[in-house]
């Protein structure tokens, strides 16, 4: 089929033959969300006015600050500090605060409207946002790609596999992307396309450990001497390029 502009992300992330093409895709959405926050957008008012309600999770705070724009991050949490505190502070005004019973079965809401404003705070990004909504449809576009696009069923087949969250994922959007056999069908070849390469990366790194035996001193590293990063993209998600590639 000829390339469209939405599928150019998804066939890009197989092409890349990471251990998991899904991680790959989010990180180019993750990188350029990042971009995005940190760019001219951030001085822009309906931009400001998301930020200022939502912040930012542990996660891409951490990675706004790497990025080194030190003062318009500066200025995105001021503005989300000050609209905080005055949420705060008006709701510190009706603050209830009730101690539970442990006789009750179910005990009912404390009226602690603080704590559930905060707690809400907790669980907001403007990142993670962003993120999740082209993440979204990249996923939809990977289905629709297997489902109508011969090469790239093949790709998707011949690729490295994918990590735990991302293969979990795959198999709970099959059943919504595609009809009942094609699905059931999606689910075994993705399956074995996992058990496979996840088999291969574990064998990966039981050689790495080897090699820090004397007794395997003199013997080639194989595959082994990038194991451990790619076995933290199979099991934690946290992508890894390989060099040349």
């Amino acid at each position: 089929m000829k390339e469209q502009l939405y599928t150019i992300p998804v066939n890009e992330a197989f092409d890349e033959k990471t251990e998991c093409p899904i991680c790959s895709m989010y990180h180019s959405i993750e990188e350029g969300a990042l971009d995005f926050t940190l760019g001219p957008s951030y001085m822009e008012d309906d931009v400001r006015m998301v930020t200022d309600k939502v912040g930012f999770c542990e996660r891409h705070v951490a990675k706004l600050y790497e990025r080194g724009n030190r003062l318009g991050l500066a200025l995105m949490l001021k503005t989300h500090a000050d609209r905080m505190l005055n949420e705060v502070e008006k709701k510190q005004k009706n603050l209830k605060v009730v101690k539970k019973s442990s006789f009750l079965k179910k005990v009912p809401d404390n009226g602690n409207e603080v704590s559930n404003y905060l707690d809400e705070l907790q669980t907001s990004c403007f990142v993670c946002s962003r993120i999740d909504n082209v993440f979204d449809r990249y996923i939809d576009t990977m289905f629709w790609l297997y489902e109508k696009d011969a090469d790239f069923r093949e790709k998707f087949k011949n690729s490295k596999g994918f990590c735990n969250a991302h293969y979990s994922l795959l198999l709970k959007k099959c059943t919504e992307a595609l009809g009942a056999e094609e699905a059931k069908s999606f689910a075994g070849i993705c399956s074995d396309i996992y058990l496979e390469n996840m088999k291969r990366v574990r064998d990966d790194l039981s050689w790495f450990i080897d090699k820090f035996d004397y007794r395997y001193t003199d013997e080639p590293w194989k595959d082994s001497k990038d194991a451990l990063q790619r076995s933290m993209m199979k099991d934690n998600s946290i992508y890894y390029k390989p060099e040349g590639n």
